[in-house]
This record gives structure tokens, C-alpha cells and sequence, in this order.
């Protein structure tokens, strides 16, 4: 275990330094230290006989297929039964010693090996076959490739992504997934293995599929996936004779709030497999084990209508509004309905009783229709250009609305906001209303023509709801932004998955300079090479710098826009508490924007990051702070709160 460990730590010190050396040009280390590193990695590899997939040594690629193709399980993968109280739990252990863990919420796979080497992994599909995902399960970063055992070998576990990692990544998307389980799915699906890799899956063992190893118990079971490689799911024992106080005791144990994976229930195994497999099984579920499950807060209110509206991409999004409902101490009013089978399932029409929740305490959804009147169906025809509504089934067989329309206001309105908002250009006083008057009348068709509004000053100032000082309010605001950072710009210009992080990252590579970054496409830069980037978004820049219909969108912006160059846009402290730094904020501050306080921290000469690590230094914390301070407690990081923050700015003499 403690190899183990060991090998963890070195690749994480490895891939820093490669990243350090091959990307930024700004070696950590002597190439002496990186080998001897590499070198004991490698012993331990041979020693052990294991090898992570994020091993360096193997630098493993992703492939692309053509298709996912469908495999029978071994032996069938049922479901688990439901125990609704302590008290049932409590009777079905019968004084029997159990393992008590979490109920992951993700995508169950199954991993097989021979002769200690990973030759498939299976999504569990029916419970009697499911699909193919070798390709993108080889990626996922804790996945042992190799294991010192030379046996044919099952293992069972779940595919899941964090929560702070399924946050960061909805941020950088127009259409974000509902829940990270719908992410987990989506992402081990893909049939592209290096777009699946950004998505920073993991892999959870539960259980050994195997049986002729000798093993006894399932504690033994769980230590010995450990010892081959396996991060195991959480767990501990539950002794014989355990009281029902003690049972509600160690449930109490296993908050769902703090546990950075999404999580709907727990777990309780009979510790004696032999035992465990002698009650036998249903059609339906294996009697070894039962499940218990919180249950979500269900409230009840009346459902009031349904809003259509087309996004950038054309996707139509349908979300549902309802009666003010307070849950878990907040008030929620409207659910985004995700697909077209869940809004068939729910048949709403306005007046119907509804039952609301916050799935794992987060995310709001209709749960039931009580009445189901169906006075709403399915919307045909665009809600803003009248074109007719195509239907798009994903690979995974989601269907969605999409408008095909590629002139369609509503999808303009969509991409002039997404340019003129807070956290890309911040051209104020052009909110999504504004913007809808503008494109209806024709006076903004491209990027350009935002700052060309005085070619229309009498027609904005004479149409209602405008006057002379509004009109000077967005002009003056337009006139700031004649300038900008190429970060801003780049951010701005809606190319899929390319936001402001990866804008960051695409000025300090080309200096703040537009002709730089132009030129790089048209000579065939490889942008995968940069940091954080993947294939994914090396060709996302290419296709979209391709079209010409995008190009007729925000190419005429150009002639209107100075870019500030690196040098010119902040002068960087070089002493003080935070130089050399990397400081991660989260949750709401009260004195700075999220992009305000990342220049701030730039300004201050720290390194900003969007993720927890052993390498930050400082978390900076506001309201509703969630699991990257938890994540910063586990790893021991330094968290400050905003004030506390401010006064050590105060202490150094420096402006907050």
C-alpha cells in the first residue's frame, strides 16, 4: 500500500515537472533529481508489478472509434435492494458483521484482466450485456493498466467525476450537464478517448467479481483491490452484534455534503462472502447486500409554464416554472427538464401539482406530476424564428430539440450576450433584452456593428424604453471596450470549450497579440501541446476559425478593437505574501468578481488555479465554499477568509 502511495506521489511530481519543462519552458528541477525520480518510478512499477494509467512511463494514448460495440457479462449485474429505516437495516444484518460504504452515484463498469494486464472494460448496460469502453477507461487516471496478478481477474466499480470538477467544467460549457452522473456517463461513452480524458474521471473498486482466489471476506476483498492498484470506495466495518443505535451511529458517519463524490445512499455487505452467496438472488437484485438512500426533500407546488428558448449552439432548452418553494433553505421557481423523454414523462400543464427536490441537495428538479394534464407538448417550431423544430438523438440515445436555423435571432441574441457579458467583454448596459431590440431592428448583425451604435442614435433614442441618457450610457460603456486583453476577446468569441481559462493561457502564450494568435492558426500551431489543452479544444479553435459564417460574426470586430498588449495590462507585485503563490479562491466574495480576483491575484504576482491541490498554498474562502475547502482541510492548505485576505494586503502596504 505504501508502494502504492509512493508511485501516486511520483507521478504527480513527474507530470509537474514534464508540464514545467516541456510546456512552460521554466524547469523545476536538475534533469539529474527528474531521472532518479523516474528511475525509482520505474522500480516500483517492476517491483510491484502495477501501472497507472497516469503513469509516465507509459504515456498511454487515447484512441478513436467508430462505434461502441456490446459484451455479455460474466455473471449478471444486478441491482441492490432498498431498506427505507435503520430498523430494516438493523434486521436484515442479523447480528452479522458487515462493510458499511457509499452508494457512488456514477457509471458502473467492469474491469477485466488477464495475465495482469487491462484487456476490457464493460458499462453495465442491461445487467446482462453492456457496451465496450475500453478506449476511454484506459485514460481515466487512477486505472491500473497493469497488476501483479496473473490470474483472469473481474473487477467491479463506478466511473465518477468530482463535484468540483463537474462544476468547473459546466462553467466552460453553453449546455451543462444536469448532474455529474449524466457527466460521468457522457464522458466514458465518448467515442473520442482524449476528449474523455479532460473530463478527470475516476475510478472507484467495490467489488471483486472473482472468486477462486481464496479470498474469505469482504474486507479482505477490498484490501487486497488496494493492493493490486484499485482506489476503493470508501468503507468501513460494521461488527457483529451491532446495536441499532450503533448502526444509526455509523451512518451518521457518512455525510453526503462533505464527500466530493455525488453519492445517493449506502452500501451494507455481508462481510463473510461465502455467506453473503448462499442467500442467492432475484431477478432484480442480490440478497448479499442491501441499500439504503436518503431520501430527497420532495416539496410540493403548482406548475406554471413552460419556457422555450434556442441557445448559441441551436439546442432549444426547456425548463420548467413553478410556484416560489423553499428547499433546504432556499427558494427555487423553475427546473431545466434536460431531454425530450423526461419532458414526455412529466406530461406538464399549467395548474399541475408538481413534487420538487434538489437532487443530492443541489440541483433542482421535477420529480413527479400529480396531475398530468399535458397541456404543454412538445414545442415544434422555434419560439423566435418560427423554423421547424429538428429532433438530434445523441449517441447515448438523448434526444433533443434543435433549431437548425442558422440565422436565427434567438441564436444570435444568444452569441451577442455571451460577447457583451460580465465575464467576457463586460460591455454593460447591453443586457439580453437590449440586444433582442437591437438584432430585430437590424442594427447589430456582427460584433462589429456593436461599436458602430451612433450609425443608429436616433432610432435607439426614439424607440421605447430608450432616451437620450440610456443611449450615452451604453455608448460610454461600448467606448470602454475598444480595448481589451486577448484573454477577454478569445473568451468572448463563444469557440466550444475555449474560455476564460483557456484564454489565459492563449496570452501569456502569444503576448497579448491578436496577429500572433491568427498567425498560429493559419501556420498550423499545435495548441494541444499547451497547458490544459487537449485535442478537443486544438480542433475546436481550427473548425471555428474555418467557418465562415463565424467569421463574418466576429471578424468585423477587429478594425474596432485595440488589444493591450501583456506588459500594459498589470504591473506585477514582485513582494508579498502571495508572490510565487498559488492561491485558489471559491464561493462568493464580497469585494471582487470571480475574474476580479484572479487579476488581483495575478497583480500580486501568485499563480491563480481553478482546482485544490498539494500544491496550493492558499484557498481563499467565501459564502457557500462547497468541496474545494474540504478538499483544502483534507490536504492541510492554508484557507483564508475574504477579510482575512484583505488584512494581509492592509499588513503589506497594498491596495485590496
Amino acid at each position: 500500500m505504501q508502494k502504492i502511495d509512493r508511485m501516486r506521489e511520483l507521478i504527480k511530481i513527474i507530470t509537474d515537472a514534464d508540464t514545467a519543462y516541456y510546456k512552460r519552458d521554466d524547469p523545476v528541477m536538475p534533469d539529474k533529481a527528474y531521472d532518479q525520480l523516474y528511475d525509482e518510478l520505474v522500480g516500483l512499477e517492476q517491483e510491484t508489478g502495477i501501472i497507472l494509467s497516469s503513469s509516465p512511463t507509459q504515456r498511454v494514448s487515447g484512441e478513436v472509434l467508430e462505434g461502441l460495440t456490446t459484451v455479455r457479462h460474466t455473471r449478471p449485474m444486478l441491482s441492490a435492494a432498498k431498506r427505507k429505516n435503520v430498523a430494516d437495516i438493523h434486521k436484515f444484518l442479523n447480528g452479522k458483521m458487515a462493510i458499511l460504504s457509499w452508494k457512488l452515484d456514477g457509471l458502473t463498469l467492469v474491469l477485466r484482466y488477464e495475465q495482469g494486464k487491462l484487456v476490457q472494460a464493460i458499462t453495465r448496460g442491461d445487467g446482462l450485456e453492456g457496451e465496450d469502453v475500453t478506449h476511454t477507461v484506459r485514460v481515466m487516471q487512477n486505472v491500473p493498466l497493469t497488476i501483479p496478478c496473473q490470474d483472469p481477474l473481474e473487477v467491479r466499480g463506478e466511473g465518477v467525476v468530482s463535484w468540483m470538477d463537474f462544476n468547473a467544467l459546466n462553467e466552460t460549457l453553453d449546455e451543462p450537464y444536469s448532474h455529474p452522473r449524466n457527466l460521468a456517463a457522457g464522458s466514458t461513452r465518448k467515442l473520442d478517448a482524449e476528449e474523455s480524458r479532460k473530463r478527470n474521471l475516476s475510478f472507484m473498486a467495490f467489488d471483486l467479481i472473482s472468486n477462486h482466489l481464496g479470498i474469505q471476506t469482504k474486507w479482505e476483498q477490498l484490501r487486497y483491490m488496494a493492493q493490486m492498484g484499485f482506489t476503493t470506495v470508501g468503507y468501513s466495518v460494521l461488527a457483529a452484534g451491532i446495536t441499532e443505535e450503533g448502526l444509526q451511529n455509523a451512518m451518521d458517519q457518512y455525510q453526503p455534503k462533505e464527500y466530493p463524490y455525488p453519492v445517493d445512499g449506502l452500501i451494507f455487505e455481508f462481510d463473510d462472502l461465502a455467506y453473503g452467496r448462499s442467500l442467492g438472488a432475484t431477478g432484480h437484485h442480490e440478497n448479499r447486500l442491501t441499500s439504503f438512500k436518503w431520501p430527497d426533500k420532495a416539496e410540493i407546488t403548482m406548475f406554471r409554464r413552460l419556457e422555450v428558448a434556442a441557445t448559441r449552439t441551436g439546442m432549444v432548452s426547456l425548463t420548467g416554472v413553478f410556484d416560489d418553494v423553499v428547499i433546504d433553505g432556499t427558494t427555487v421557481n423553475h427546473a431545466y427538464l434536460h431531454n425530450i423523454d423526461n419532458f414526455e414523462r412529466l406530461a406538464l400543464g399549467p395548474g399541475d401539482a408538481i413534487s420538487v427536490i434538489k437532487a443530492n441537495m443541489i440541483i433542482p428538479q421535477i420529480v413527479e406530476n400529480h396531475t398530468k394534464s399535458g397541456g404543454f407538448p412538445l414545442p415544434t417550431t422555434c419560439p423566435c424564428c418560427g423554423s421547424t423544430l429538428h429532433i438530434r438523438t445523441s449517441s447515448g440515445g438523448t434526444r433533443q430539440l434543435y433549431c437548425e436555423n442558422e440565422h436565427c435571432a434567438a441564436r444570435m441574441v444568444r452569441k451577442f450576450v455571451h460577447f457583451c457579458s460580465k465575464t467576457r467583454m463586460e460591455i454593460e448596459g447591453l443586457a439580453e433584452r437590449t440586444l433582442e431590440t437591437f438584432v430585430q431592428h437590424g442594427w447589430v448583425r456582427n460584433f462589429g456593428d456593436l461599436y458602430e451604435l451612433e450609425r443608429h442614435k436616433d432610432n435607439i433614442i426614439s424607440s421605447p424604453g430608450f432616451g437620450e441618457k440610456s443611449y450615452a450610457r451604453i455608448q460610454q460603456s461600448v467606448d470602454k471596450r475598444r480595448s481589451c486583453t486577448l484573454n477577454q476577446f478569445i473568451a468572448a468569441l463563444g469557440i466550444p470549450e475555449v474560455g476564460r481559462h483557456a484564454g489565459r493561457i492563449l496570452n501569456r502564450q502569444f503576448h497579448g497579440s491578436w496577429e500572433a494568435f491568427e498567425t498560429a492558426i493559419q501556420t498550423g500551431f499545435d495548441f494541444s501541446q499547451l497547458e490544459d489543452f487537449g485535442q478537443v479544444m486544438h480542433d475546436n479553435i481550427y473548425t471555428w476559425y474555418s467557418d465562415a459564417e463565424e467569421a463574418k460574426l466576429w471578424r468585423p470586430a477587429l478594425k474596432h478593437i485595440t488589444f493591450l498588449k501583456e506588459d500594459n495590462t498589470m504591473t506585477e507585485m514582485t513582494n508579498t505574501p502571495f508572490t510565487g503563490k498559488t492561491v485558489v479562491a471559491t464561493g462568493k466574495l464580497e469585494h471582487y468578481t470571480r475574474d476580479g480576483i484572479q487579476l488581483k491575484l495575478l497583480s500580486l504576482g501568485a499563480k491563480p488555479a481553478s482546482s485544490v491541490s498539494k500544491k496550493t498554498d492558499y484557498l481563499i474562502v467565501g459564502e457557500n465554499a462547497g468541496n474545494k475547502l474540504e478538499k483544502a482541510r483534507s490536504l492541510g492548505v492554508t484557507t483564508l477568509t475574504e477579510q482575512a485576505f484583505l488584512e494581509m494586503l492592509a499588513d503589506s502596504g497594498i491596495e485590496p
